[in-house]
Parts: C-alpha cells; structure tokens; sequence
C-alpha cells in the first residue's frame, strides 16, 4: 500500500516546473530530454505520414499501439503487430497504424523485434505489480525497455529513481501521484518522469493497467569477465571466468 511518509512536498526542491509530464501520441517529436544525464527523446507516430528518424549514434526502442505499422530498419522491411516492441540503431522509418519510440543518444543498442507483449510480468516488482524485461542490457548499464504490470486495486508505494523514465499506457487506465497531483492514465498516452520525482501509480479494483517503460541505465547485465559464455566454459573443472591468463582482454 501507498506510504505518505516520503511526502511529496520533498519535490518541491527539484527543478523549476512539474516532475510528471504527459500528453497523447502525437506525430513527430513529444519531448526533448537530450541535454539530460542521459540524453533521451520520445517521438510519436500516428497514421500513414512516415516518421522517420536518421541520426547516427542513437538507439531507437519503440511499440506498436494499433495497426500493423512498416517499419524499415537495417536495410529490412518489416510490419508489425499491435503490442510488438523493436529496438534499431542509427535509421528507423516506421508508417501506419500508432505508437512510440523512445531514442537513447549516444549509445548503440542491440537490433530486435519482439512481442507482442505478454499478459503478465515474469518478475515480481512491488506492490503486487510485476515486470518483463522487453530488450534486456546488453552490457551492466545499458538501456532497456520494459512492459510493467499492474493488477487492479494497486495503491503503489511512492517512490523515486535515480535516472528519467519514459512511457506509454498501452492497456487499461489508472492514475499516475506526482507533485502535480492525481492524472488519469489512458492507453495511448505518453509521459516522463523526471530524475528523482516521487509519485506511485495506482488502479481501480477491477481494471488493471499495462505500461510500456523505457529505462536509459541499468544496474544489471552482463560484464566482460561475468557472462553465461565465460562463466561455464570450463578449463579442468574451472571456469575460465577465474582464469586471468587465457581471458580476452
């Protein structure tokens, strides 16, 4: 359950202006955090006017809303499904139907498709919520794009994080507490939670609700010397992992 003792008067010091941003899909560029910690920007598609975005040394995480989109990337052509996700480097065109991309600049990702998004979250979160890393770290603090779960009658306990958060309600409604107050969440919205803002999201008790989440850094993955490869190759009995001399470097 929801505790008032991390108050949200303590984001009355963050920076001028409301920590919680949000607006429906729109076509074209929705925010602009590229002079941020960790530069980020969300675009938006909607119909058949191509959105196409060609910028060299950005990753471009995205979902599919509605329709069966094309989406050209890597020399490929490719159409979607509602609740596919994709993550290219460098060039995206994408036309038909809707949805978002979330662009993580200066750091090259891992091209994939995948999806549609499952009914349930395969890691537990708080609160009864759950999660599914989408396109996991490549490498410990990478970016990553998740579907987070969240059941009907959640009242989430109000929290922060240490980096910005992008996302899209893709299924359901709910309420999202900030330093703004309580804003209703719908599918097809799109919103930013800035640095170290506090709020908590909440559903009524017989609607649960789907967000998609694009996290710009990561705690977690895999490193050079700790990974599933190094860590069970095995030289008489020991993992090459504890073999400083035959270890790539």
């Amino acid at each position: 359950m929801a505790s008032d003792s991390m108050s949200l008067e303590k984001t009355r010091s963050a920076p001028a202006g409301p920590a919680f941003h949000i607006t429906r899909v729109v076509h074209g560029l929705i925010f602009d955090r590229s002079d941020g910690r960790f530069p980020t920007r969300a675009w938006g598609w909607r119909g058949f006017e191509p959105l196409e975005l060609d910028i060299v040394g950005s990753t471009l995480f995205g979902f599919v809303l509605d329709g069966e989109p094309e989406v050209n990337a890597g020399g490929n052509r490719y159409w979607l499904k509602p609740g596919q996700y994709f993550c290219f480097h460098d060039a995206l065109r994408v036309s038909g139907g809707s949805g978002f991309v979330v662009e993580r600049l200066g750091w090259r990702g891992l091209d994939m498709i995948g999806g549609p998004v499952e009914t349930s979250g395969r890691l537990r979160y708080i609160d009864g919520c759950t999660d599914t890393l989408l396109t996991p770290p490549v490498k410990r603090g990478d970016a990553c794009f998740n579907a987070l779960f969240f059941p009907g009658g959640i009242d989430q306990t109000l929290h922060t994080h240490p980096s910005i958060r992008v996302g899209m309600v893709a299924q359901g409604s709910g309420w999202c507490l900030t330093d703004v107050g309580l804003t209703p969440l719908r599918p097809g919205q799109v919103f930013v939670i800035d640095q170290d803002a506090i709020h908590g999201f909440r559903t009524a008790p017989h609607q649960g609700m789907v967000v998609i989440a694009y996290h710009p850094d990561s705690d977690f993955g895999p490193l050079d010397e700790d990974h599933p490869m190094i860590n069970r190759t095995l030289v008489h009995g020991v993992s090459a992992s504890l073999i400083d001399e035959i270890r790539t470097h």
